[in-house]
């Protein structure tokens, strides 16, 4: 008889059902110890551990380095940090619901003496709300960096310090921190050259420049505090800490201590940097409607600033504490002439006569002119019938030479200079012909390097820049390329259409029509006249040192580049920038005639967007026995002819420089561009 399979199955033997029974008594004892275990932590023990989750957290409270100082090239502190108490708020920290929130800032505000009124507040991201000035600061923080501190007051009192930590409870997030402020005791001398600080912002928290540091830090924003910032900032110290569901501290789990930043030498000379500023509010003062202005002093044999001036200027402690809406808009409007805004290195427009020795190079170097070659200068040049220019009051000076050509800045001479160095065939070299060129080479159209952020290219003329210019004016009138999604326009302003013609170039060859260059490009292409054709990088920093003094890194950037100018021709040229100078008939020799160093100048009076006449001048003076040689260019915005506007200011300079003071401030009488 067959078996089903239940009668094919093996009996039970004794051994096996008792490892069954001890390994199922096993598993129902460790059941019965994990059931026991979890009812004791959540029936028994829930409401301890809750309670010590709550009450219990770590915190992260950064410790602030102190920035390093910038001092001047006599060791001078011109910029260091002072502590503050400040009051901040811990955003995460803050009360949970919108109306203990809105209690604890109205709480705040009046132990702060700051007004509960509700304005007008720009949210990033989120647009316009009428917040109290607390609760603003706070949203604006929080869409931008959602876990940093905001920071509400600087320099509080003691007291203050002590209401809020007594009464922690009535004032959750709350925190009154030791900080650093950075201090400027020069107040709006040199201003825009050491620049800001203030708060990292979204976006540079992401740069790989910033990566790892606190998203509480003070970085620099402009200016040398920008520029030399991973030197100066520091690297800010921790403090780990338990604190209670108040914030309280209860006991200290581990610190890290701040280092501070390295000091910033710099090759400035503050007395230097106030005369010039000085002589050139005095020049702005003296020649209304004149409103701004800049000026650069540096070595030519190595790009050492001296002094870099701007006018009109402002205190940047201003930005050490909660700058109000009010106060950045006045520093940043039109009506005030942009007080932030560094002119030496930021705004450009045309020199006027200053350009002429890079159009005399062109001219020589090209075999267009010879050191020989004269013109006569009847007062006017025409490229066609009834297509004339003039020299400025309609003046002539006859038969001149090169040299005397720039001693009497006769523009008809140079206008002429300005058609023979023109390219006949735009369209086969569009980069235009010598005066390009050789402006190129001395560095017109291109940043200089100079360790500032902001720094710009200016714009050198040229064929190809002209048709540029053009494209883009057909885009923006027909709403495409950039200009794409906006409304179309008959005319944006951009370009006239027109192509490259003569009288561009001959515009170019005196310092006019679209040529836009910065007073510190200026000052090194008469740094390359000075020194023999080398064009330098201006550098405003000398090296980095340590608390003691202890120089840790030179900063000694090598030259750009060497031109190769023919000596004879270099020489023709600076032997009509001494006569400018010197000799009578010369430009400025009504300013510079009896000063008793060598001064190679040119005076430049630029026509600017029909406002009054822009007044330059440009000049260099070799060394002495006893001190280094010096280049200065001074602009004055709508300060009419250079030896009148401009070329006072440089005296001055000239005279702290060599004498160790200003002397008389000496106007010029020329009339001539």
């Amino acid at each position: 008889m067959s078996q089903t399979p239940e009668d094919r199955r093996p009996p039970l033997t004794p051994q096996l059902a008792l490892r069954v029974t001890v390994v199922g008594s096993l598993a129902l004892a460790l059941f019965a110890i994990i059931f026991f275990r979890l009812w004791f932590l959540q029936v028994l023990s829930g409401d301890q551990y809750l309670k010590a989750a709550t009450v219990n957290r770590v915190r992260d409270i950064a410790v602030p380095a102190a920035r390093g100082e910038i001092l001047d090239s006599g060791g001078r502190v011109l910029v260091d940090s002072r502590q503050s108490r400040a009051v901040q708020i811990s955003p995460p920290d803050l009360p949970h619901s919108p109306r203990g929130r809105r209690i604890m800032y109205r709480r705040l505000a009046g132990v702060l003496g700051m007004s509960t009124r509700p304005a007008r507040c720009k949210v990033p991201g989120v647009g316009v709300r009428h917040l109290a000035t607390i609760p603003c600061d706070v949203a604006k923080q929080l869409a931008i960096l959602p876990y940093a501190n905001v920071t509400i007051k600087t320099d509080v009192r003691p007291a203050v310090q002590y209401y809020v930590a007594e009464r922690q409870n009535q004032f959750q997030g709350v925190e009154v921190q030791q900080i650093y402020l950075r201090n400027y005791p020069l107040h709006g001398l040199a201003a825009q050259l050491f620049g800001t600080v203030g708060p990292i912002n979204a976006t540079e928290v992401k740069d790989k420049a910033y990566r790892g540091i606190s998203q509480n830090s003070i970085i620099g924003q402009s200016g040398l505090e920008a520029a030399y910032d991973r030197y100066l900032r520091g690297r800010d110290g921790t403090d780990r800490v338990q604190v209670d569901a108040l914030g309280r501290p209860t006991g200290d789990l581990r610190k890290s201590s701040p280092v501070a930043g390295h000091n910033l030498a710099l090759s400035l000379n503050v007395g230097l940097q106030r005369v010039g500023q000085a002589a050139l509010q005095q020049s702005i003062d003296s020649n209304y409607p004149a409103n701004g202005g800049a000026f650069v002093a540096l070595n030519p044999q190595d790009g050492s600033v001296y002094a870099m001036g701007s006018l009109p200027t402002f205190d940047p402690n201003q930005f050490t504490s909660n700058l109000s809406k009010a106060q950045y808009d006045k520093l940043v409007s039109k009506t005030n002439n942009y007080p932030l805004l560094n002119r030496a290195v930021d705004s450009a427009g045309p020199t006027g006569s200053t350009f002429k020795p890079i159009t005399a190079t062109a001219a020589l170097q090209s075999g267009e002119w010879t050191t020989s070659d004269t013109y006569d200068d009847t007062g006017s040049f025409c490229t066609s019938p009834g297509v004339c220019r003039h020299n400025a009051g309609g003046g002539a000076s006859g038969v001149v030479d090169l040299v005397n050509a720039i001693r009497y800045s006769s523009d008809t001479f140079f206008y002429n200079l300005g058609a023979r160095t023109n390219i006949a065939n735009p369209i086969a070299h569009p980069q235009g012909g010598p005066l390009q060129l050789w402006a190129h080479r001395y560095g017109i159209g291109q940043k200089t390097g100079i360790d500032l952020p902001g720094e710009l290219r200016g714009t050198l003329p040229s064929p190809a820049w002209r048709s540029h210019r053009d494209k883009l004016e057909l885009e923006c009138e027909h709403a495409t390329g950039p200009f794409k999604g906006h409304p179309k326009q008959a005319s944006c302003g951009i370009a006239d259409g027109r192509p490259w013609s003569i009288g561009d170039n001959i515009n170019l060859a005196v310092g006019q029509g679209d040529v836009q260059v910065t007073p510190l490009q200026l000052a090194v292409v008469y740094s390359a006249l000075a020194n023999g054709g080398t064009v330098v990088r201006p550098h405003i920093g000398l090296s980095i040192q340590n608390a003691a003094g202890t120089v840790l890194q030179k900063v000694n950037p090598p030259p750009s580049r060497h031109i190769p100018i023919d000596p004879l021709y270099l020489e023709t040229i600076r032997a009509g920038l001494r006569a400018a100078a010197s000799q009578p008939g010369g430009t400025s020799a009504d300013v510079f005639s009896n000063f008793p160093e060598q001064v190679y100048g040119k005076t430049g009076t630029a026509q600017y967007n029909g406002q009054q006449d822009y007044a330059w001048y440009a000049c260099f003076v070799p060394a002495s026995a006893t001190t280094k040689p010096i280049v200065v260019v001074v602009t004055v915005e709508q300060g009419g002819f250079g030896a009148v506007g401009a070329a006072p200011v440089a005296r001055q300079i000239l005279s702290q420089w060599f004498f160790g003071k200003p002397g008389p401030y000496t106007a010029g009488n020329s009339k001539t561009l």
